[in-house]
């Protein structure tokens, strides 16, 4: 199946179940199904954990980051097995390793993300994600995540 770029919002959702608040990506620009993906999240000011954390000096929580990255992940690992969302599949955490915050990320940042695919078996896909700001790296992770049917 042919993957027309970019991948905006609204497209995003046939490739993940998840929805507003927590659909953490905002575009995919590249896809090469089986080796890598690059997507974006344009960081707002109007993001709803900035309520509270922290609301006299914002940061985006790195589990948040973390969790846009796995998302990232999952549009990867859509896109290689064939392009579209299986009706009720959804993709879990299945393992984080070699995780490090180096910068972080507050409103008005645009985080690029860049996945690669490490290994796919059974299910279960092997990334090494990253996120940047303005080309300095903000969060690297090695990811594990699972396709899984949902009853």
């Amino acid at each position: 199946m042919e993957i027309k770029l970019p991948i905006e919002a609204q497209e995003i959702k046939d490739y993940l179940p998840h929805r507003f608040p927590f659909l953490l990506l905002d575009r995919v620009t590249d896809v090469q199904p089986g080796k890598s993906l690059t997507a974006l999240k344009n960081v707002s000011y109007n993001e709803p954990f900035f309520q509270g954390h922290f609301p006299e000096s914002p940061v985006m929580p790195g589990v948040l980051v973390i969790e846009a990255m796995a998302q990232a992940c999952g549009v990867l690992a859509v896109c290689t097995q064939g392009g579209k969302r299986k009706e009720g599949e959804i993709t879990l955490f299945a393992g984080l390793d070699e995780v490090r915050f180096k910068r972080q990320v507050v409103p008005g940042d645009q985080l690029i993300f860049q996945v690669e695919l490490l290994a796919h078996k059974r299910g279960i896909g092997k990334f090494r994600a990253t996120a940047s700001v303005e080309g300095q790296l903000a969060v690297e992770a090695v990811i594990m995540c699972a396709q899984r049917m949902v009853s």
